[in-house]
């Protein structure tokens, strides 16, 4: 789903390669960059709505509270429905750049007697790249944190991410909560989350995989903890408890085999004393081709020779049906009455299936299913009706309304109130990763983004989701690039990774779209970003490999329908079109650290400036607006540049000492040059910040609420209102800053 595995260094203050730039004065620190650094202005900030989009991990609501609920995601942090409202609110998005990697939740815990205790599990990457986790813990449901940082890694975006719970406040003392990890074992803190020590006399071994604890369930005061490294032989363990809070044991009797080789969830009923259990033969939400859910009767727990167990799978999963189960919950009015979905069946489509007899016999939800999307219409995914949902593991059932189901997917998060008629319930959640954003000078839509998981969307209105939904004709899955035309607004293009096409045009401003008549054979498994001259009539199209590998780009001067490789464009290059000369483009390569520029119209290029910060992983290399030669390049730890000649020679910005993405919008009144955005540092922290003095002086446009973890893919600013700007996010959508 989300594809971006964001690899971060300590930050750093410039290179040998910078100070090597002839062309470039020295480098300035950082307390002269703070000495330019303006007071924050005020500003609103508010997501551009879309409406999901990403993978919803997890749904909880509160067992003692009407109308509480949280729900976790995987790269957006974690959110709390609000029911006069009907809307998410975030409660992350006070987590800044250095923490980017704790925007993936890992897992989230209530306080059953202590209604406004929350607490959340963060860590999106369990890689030796990324940080550690961290423990969130709040007595005011989640407006306001202390925080606990981990000795441990944990996996909010890993495989396995939407399994069960893995943390959980021990059903006998609220003070006493336990924590699953997946290379780590069972941690255990005793003063709420403060302190946390390993669980010496929990008797399983983690393995390879990294799934360890894949939920930590309360049955009574016992707690069962499911394990994912069993092998799926007949002796392999996969379901731990305890009756005390010291000692585990294996629980006797428990399914082995294949279709229960990964327990992925459980749910308790306390009615008839059952534990119900789904399985699969891999932790999904990807890989999964067979599962099971059984049910344990737990009337006795602490005398495990009574223990029962009863196979209740709906659908025996086989042949060219194959897939897991996923999500469970339990109805806390109704005795006997149980939902579980299936994952990862693509053939027939995955479903809920509903039981009221305790698992005898089963119904599909979703041969009686309503949907309306009109609300999100990207749901549609350029057919004619919504699918059921993909990825289903997060499943919760209100404990006050029978009726009140909801499911997450790996795009939305449905809802019903009568088990029929099914709708998103997702205002305020917005979890996209986007990639690139336009801001158009004229016309209907302020904004034109692209991302991943949705491609290409016209945003005709900021507060409502797109109504033409994702760009169809082609649909793409990915998008990787769009290019407007600066001379010819109408005019826009667009790439992504699409079944039946990577690249298409607009004549219309991206209202309505047409794929290219021809493409590149590189496009279909490399396709990367374009650029269009001022005048639209010459495309290039440079290509990379999803796993990094770069080819020479292509040339088109007749929209799409022939095309040329251009040997002399820098292989993996973005091109950039000067916004005021058709004939003119420019590279940057960061293999080199070298400006390349085209004066034919992309036919061929040429080495220009040399010696630029080299073997960066991100930089962009933008061109002011209405201005030919006038270029910018962003190039992450190394700072700002800037050139006034084509790229012929830069010049260090002393101003920021770190700079990640910059755009441009309309100047301030009285000022001649367009207001520059950028995320960057100009003092001690990154931040958003606006300059309306070509970069002498910034001020600082977010705040320590709105810091939405790496923000660092693009910034566009509105060409036709002073001070709104857009942001590209990892996992939080595209955020809408506007001076108050």
């Amino acid at each position: 789903m989300h594809a971006s595995r964001l690899s971060r260094r300590a930050v750093l203050a410039g290179t040998a390669a910078a100070a090597a730039l002839t062309t470039v004065p020295p480098l300035q620190g950082r307390a002269h960059a703070a000495e330019v650094t303006a007071a924050t202005p005020s500003y609103r900030w508010r997501n551009a709505v879309i409406g999901g989009t990403g993978f919803i991990t997890g749904v909880l609501f509160h067992p003692a509270v009407r109308g509480l609920a949280y729900a976790r995601t995987d790269i957006g942090g974690a959110y709390r429905w609000d029911e006069r409202a009907a809307r998410w609110t975030p409660l992350t998005d006070h987590l800044g750049w250095d923490d980017w990697n704790l925007l993936g939740v890992e897992s989230l815990a209530v306080d059953p007697a202590h209604p406004d205790r929350l607490y959340l599990a963060l860590g999106t990457y369990a890689q030796s790249w990324a940080g550690n986790g961290a423990i969130l813990r709040s007595e005011d449901r989640g407006a306001t944190w202390t925080r606990t940082d981990l000795t441990v890694k944990l996996g909010g975006n890993e495989d396995g991410r939407g399994a069960g719970e893995r943390l959980l406040v021990d059903p006998r003392d609220s003070g006493t909560l336990w924590l699953g990890t997946r290379h780590d074992g069972l941690l255990k803190s005793s003063d709420r989350g403060a302190t946390w020590a390993v669980v010496s006399g929990f008797p399983a071994t983690t393995s390879a995989s990294g799934q360890g604890v894949t939920f930590l369930v309360a049955v009574g005061r016992a707690v069962y903890a499911g394990w994912g490294d069993g092998d799926g032989t007949a002796t392999a363990v996969n379901l731990y408890r305890t009756t005390d809070g010291t000692t585990w044991e294996p629980v006797p009797g428990q399914p082995t085999g294949t279709s229960a080789k990964v327990p992925i969830r459980a749910a308790h009923d306390r009615h008839t004393r059952e534990l119900y259990v789904t399985y699969a033969d891999a932790p999904g939400p990807n890989g999964q081709s067979a599962g099971s859910v059984h049910k344990l009767a737990t009337a006795t727990a602490t005398a495990t020779a009574t223990d029962r167990w009863t196979d209740v799978t709906p659908v025996q999963p086989g042949g060219s049906d194959a897939f897991g189960y996923g999500g469970v919950a339990v109805d806390a009015r109704h005795a006997g009455t149980v939902v579980v979905s299936t994952n990862n069946r693509w053939a027939d489509g995955d479903t809920v299936f509903r039981s009221t007899d305790g698992g005898r016999t089963w119904a599909s939800l979703k041969d009686a299913a309503v949907f309306d999307v009109s609300e999100t219409p990207f749901l549609d995914w350029g057919e004619d009706h919504p699918k059921f949902g993909w990825w289903i593991q997060a499943l919760a059932l209100d404990p006050y309304d029978s009726k009140h189901l909801v499911y997450g997917t790996g795009a939305t998060l449905y809802g019903t109130r009568d088990l029929t008629h099914w709708a998103p319930r997702i205002r305020g959640l917005e979890e996209t990763s986007v990639i690139q954003l336009i801001s158009p000078p004229v016309g209907e839509a302020h904004l034109i983004s692209a991302s991943r998981d949705i491609g290409v969307m016209y945003h005709e209105r900021l507060t409502a989701s797109p109504s033409r939904g994702m760009a169809t004709n082609p649909v793409f899955g990915s998008a990787t690039g769009i290019a407007q035309a600066t001379g010819r607004p109408a005019y826009v293009v667009r790439t992504g990774w699409g079944d039946n096409g990577n690249g298409a045009y607009s004549g219309d401003g991206g209202r309505t779209w047409a794929p290219f008549a021809a493409q590149p054979s590189l496009a279909h498994d490399a396709p990367g970003p374009i650029a269009t001259s001022a005048d639209g009539g010459t495309l290039l199209w440079s290509f990379v490999h999803w796993d990094g590998t770069k080819y020479a780009a292509h040339r088109s001067a007749d929209n799409g329908a022939t095309w040329s490789e251009v040997s002399s464009f820098p292989k993996g290059a973005t091109p950039v079109a000067d916004p005021a000369d058709p004939t003119l483009f420019y590279a940057y390569d960061t293999d080199t650290g070298t400006l390349y520029a085209s004066t034919d119209s992309g036919l061929s290029f040429t080495a220009r400036a040399r010696g630029l910060p080299a073997g960066d992983s991100q930089f962009q290399l933008v061109a002011a607006p209405g201005r030919t030669g006038d270029l910018w390049l962003s190039v992450k730890w190394n700072g700002l540049y800037r050139s006034v000649d084509g790229g012929a020679s830069f010049s260090k910005v002393a101003s920021c000492w770190a700079s990640y993405t910059l755009g441009f919008g309309r100047s301030a009144p009285g000022a001649d040059y367009p207001a520059i955005y950028q995320v960057g540092s100009t003092g001690t922290i990154t931040a958003v910040h606006r300059s309306d003095d070509e970069a002498r002086t910034w001020v600082r446009i977010n705040d320590d609420r709105h810091q939405w973890g790496w923000t660092g893919q693009s910034i566009a600013g509105d060409p036709r209102v002073y001070g709104r700007v857009y942001l590209a996010t990892n996992g939080r959508g595209i955020q809408c800053g506007e001076l108050v």
